[in-house]
């Protein structure tokens, strides 16, 4: 590899405080912290994270599908009939 080219890659924990997990792995974004934590006596950068896959829905199996605002009715009232309609009018008459 070239020398001052590729971004540091080293250890890195990154942390999620909604579920209080911390996850110990390889990052680029290990310069890039200014805040460290010790794991097993050892001193490590950390990465706060919003959202990881102990904490989001679809991995966590809290996830639900919500209709907000009643879209999929509105799009059944607004083109619900018609699409029958045009069905209908792309067959022709029955003989």
């Amino acid at each position: 590899m070239k020398k001052n080219t590729h971004p540091e890659y080293d250890l890195v924990v990154f942390r999620d405080h909604s579920a209080g997990t911390t996850v110990l792995t390889r990052s680029t974004l290990a310069t890039t912290s200014s805040q460290t934590i010790e794991l097993d006596g050892v001193t490590y950068p950390v990465v706060d994270v919003d959202v990881s896959s102990a904490s989001h829905p679809f991995w966590t199996g809290r996830g639900r599908v919500v209709d907000t605002e009643g879209r999929v009715e509105a799009f059944h009232r607004r083109y619900g009939n018609a699409t029958a309609k045009s069905a209908a009018e792309t067959q022709g008459p029955r003989r």
